[in-house]
């Protein structure tokens, strides 16, 4: 059995989403049974294990943390790194947030296809869904079902126009992540983000990196990459949290207008309750 991380280290800068300031990313190899670590080298290399029980804060991004360390906006880069099925990586920053680059996963994803892959000996345990657990808050929910294969299916439904009723189907491989999930970027609404910058947050979306809405229009329509992209980057999203099991999941992921705070609840859940679930050996 062997264990996936990258075969060289890589770095790259930019702007933090909430933070607006520069931020220096490098991401590194890591042993057999490391997990992903995220290391602040501004806090005195200060660790956080990218885990669903570190996770502290889910209104504006998945915020991990540990102690006085915390990281946010770890979702888009672990939705890359969830979808290279990368097992063991250190990711050093030197700020609160990773760069929110081009507010995707793909510009994540080519810096680890840049670094390559390297295989490692050691197990490499799935967790395998025994059955459905869910997550619910009003007319939102998630849920994960037992299922031979890991996929994600997610509706969504917004009053604006630009947006509508959106749904999406993807089982997980690697190639599929690439062409249909990690380009799809974020998305906000004008108002949203104009009170956000009111209160020193937001301040590197751009409409370069952002999908914005204003009512029921896109203002910025020609940086669009999918018809659907905004159901699509609801799936990029749920396969970041999900990825903070701490091993890849065996299931059927089912979303209804989720969002990071149910992800995690759902996750909490699953572990809550030993018998919804167990760890089983991948070749």
């Amino acid at each position: 059995m062997t264990r996936r991380t990258i075969a060289s280290e890589i770095t790259a800068s930019g702007t933090a989403l909430h933070a607006g300031v520069n931020v220096n990313m490098t991401l590194s190899p890591a042993p057999a049974g490391h997990g992903v670590v995220f290391r602040r080298s501004d806090q005195g290399n200060a660790e956080v294990r990218a885990r669903y029980d570190k996770v502290v804060e889910t209104r504006l991004g998945t915020v991990i943390a540990d102690g006085l360390a915390s990281v946010a906006v770890v979702e888009h880069l672990m939705a890359a790194v969830a979808g290279a099925e990368i097992d063991d990586l250190l990711v050093t920053v030197d700020g609160p947030e990773p760069p929110i680059l081009d507010g995707d996963a793909r510009s994540y994803a080519a810096l680890l296809d840049r670094a390559g892959a390297s295989e490692t000996p050691g197990p490499r345990r799935a967790i395998k869904v025994l059955k459905p657990v869910t997550a619910r808050q009003r007319d939102a929910s998630c849920s994960l079902h037992p299922a031979d294969i890991l996929s994600f299916e997610f509706e969504i439904d917004f009053s604006s126009k630009a947006i509508g009723r959106q749904s999406y189907a993807f089982p997980f491989s690697r190639h599929g992540f690439a062409t249909e999930i990690a380009p799809a970027r974020t998305f906000g609404f004008l108002h949203e983000l104009e009170a956000l910058q009111r209160m020193n947050l937001g301040r590197g979306a751009s409409l370069t990196n952002t999908i914005a809405i204003d009512g029921d229009r896109i203002m910025n329509r020609e940086i669009m990459r999918f018809p659907d992209e905004f159901v699509r980057h609801k799936i990029l999203d749920a396969i970041g949290d999900m990825g903070l099991a701490g091993a890849p999941l065996v299931a059927r992921f089912e979303g209804v207008k989720s969002g990071h705070s149910l992800n995690n609840a759902l996750l909490r859940a699953l572990f809550d309750d030993s018998e919804s679930y167990e760890f089983v050996m991948l070749s």
